[in-house]
C-alpha cells in the first residue's frame, strides 16, 4: 500500500461535469492499494496520515496534524 499526501484548501472530484465529493482545507490522498494489503495496513496508514504534523501552528511551525486543524480528506 502506497499514499502521496498532500496539504490542500480545497479539492473536489469531478467526473462528467459532476462534482461527487469535495473537502475545504485538509489533505488530498492518493492510495495505491494491493491484493496483498490488510485491513491492518489500511488502519494502520490511515492513524499516521491523521496524526502527521504537516499544519502551521500560530507561531509558522509546522506543528499540527489533521486532527488538530479540524481537516478533512
Amino acid at each position: 500500500m502506497r499514499a502521496v499526501v498532500q496539504r490542500t484548501q480545497k479539492a473536489s472530484v469531478i467526473v462528467a461535469g459532476n462534482t461527487i465529493a469535495s473537502i475545504g482545507k485538509g489533505l488530498t490522498i492518493l492510495l495505491g492499494v494491493g491484493q496483498e494489503d490488510t485491513e491492518a495496513d489500511v488502519s494502520y496508514l490511515a492513524e499516521k496520515i491523521v496524526n502527521l504534523r504537516i499544519f502551521s501552528d500560530a507561531e509558522g511551525k509546522m506543528n499540527l496534524s489533521l486532527f488538530d486543524v479540524g481537516g478533512e480528506m
